[in-house]
């Protein structure tokens, strides 16, 4: 090749060499991430745009592109991206290098040995991610971009945290409180609702009734079919309202019943002696609602000859219509 050859490439041509540079270097250095070269230089190039404000093209001035990849805090963001798709090994990563200066900072902001472990619950179902959109789990590590150090983007996520605490715990207005200053008329229109009505109310109505049965029989049977271990996590979780900090420590207490099970499960042997930490629950959490929502399906699918469209029904009466403790009431009777 002709010494002067590469120059010739086009800046989008050259930018991609130094992302392939760059995933092998983090790959080198965390082989067991499980991220793919692909992901990971699509969430470099999301980011490079971001920083540069338009998309990558041949009028990208290539020197802007190369310092921001060169200055990227890329294993930190390799760790971040493994942690956002839920790779176990990286998880453990992140505690064994993180969970002590996340304890320290949230020790050192907040005002009490209480709030301090209450954020830190918190920051950590955050940056698991509890919520599903279009089939994906949103983790708080989707936004870090690395341009920063990890550190310090996880002491603005505690700090924001702690901001939230301190609403919620001025949010807790009694009746008497907002009638003496809003009004009383304004205080009642508060815990109003809207009187059902209309065309829309009357199809949800008649879903809701032709569909509940399928619904509680489908969810019965789900929670039925799970062990006994992913029984009892839920109803610690769900009904008896623990922590996940204090599910974790029931886990390392040797008569636990579900020392044993985590034991087994867990591949990369974390609670084999050593401290359980909060994404550990996080993660079999979720895989005991995966197998709850797949037996769900199939139950309505198999035994009732539902349709997708029937089924989609159904999940919504689930997850809206059917309060939320009423479901989990089902792992007591089993």
């Amino acid at each position: 090749m002709h010494p002067e050859s590469k120059f010739s490439m086009s800046v989008p041509h050259r930018t991609d060499s130094l992302m392939d540079t760059i995933f092998e270097r983090c790959e080198k250095n965390a082989p067991n991430f499980g991220i793919q070269r692909t992901c990971f230089k699509t969430l470099l190039r999301k980011n490079l745009e971001k920083y540069l404000g338009c998309e990558l093209s041949e009028s990208t001035d290539f020197d802007d592109a190369r310092n921001f990849l060169e200055q990227i805090q890329a294993d930190d963001l390799f760790l971040a991206a493994a942690c956002a798709a839920g790779n176990e090994r990286a998880w453990w990563e992140f505690d064994h290098q993180h969970r002590g200066y996340l304890e320290r900072v949230a020790r050192h902001l907040a005002k009490s040995e209480l709030d301090a472990l209450e954020v830190i619950d918190s920051v950590y179902v955050e940056l698991y991610g509890t919520r599903v959109v279009d089939g994906q789990r949103l983790s708080k590590f989707s936004t870090y971009g690395g341009r920063g150090s990890l550190r310090g983007w996880l002491r603005t996520v505690v700090w924001h945290s702690l901001v939230d605490l301190h609403r919620r715990s001025h949010d807790e207005v009694s009746l008497d409180e907002m009638t003496e200053n809003i009004g009383e008329g304004m205080a009642h229109a508060n815990f109003a609702g809207d009187l059902p009505g209309g065309e829309d109310e009357m199809i949800d109505e008649i879903n809701r009734s032709k569909y509940i049965g399928a619904t509680l029989k489908a969810l019965r049977d789900a929670f039925a079919s799970l062990d006994d271990h992913e029984k009892l996590l839920l109803l610690y979780y769900h009904v008896e309202n623990l922590k996940l900090r204090e599910i974790a420590r029931l886990v390392e207490n040797e008569s636990s019943p579900l020392r044993g099970w985590f034991q087994r499960k867990s591949r990369t042997n974390e609670t084999g002696g050593g401290r359980t930490h909060e994404s550990t629950i996080m993660r079999w959490l979720e895989k005991s609602y995966t197998k709850v929502l797949q037996i769900f399906k199939n139950e309505l699918e198999l035994n009732h000859k539902l349709s997708h469209e029937e089924i989609r029904i159904c999940l919504d009466l689930a997850s809206h219509d059917i309060d939320g403790s009423g479901i989990f009431n089902n792992l007591m009777a089993n």
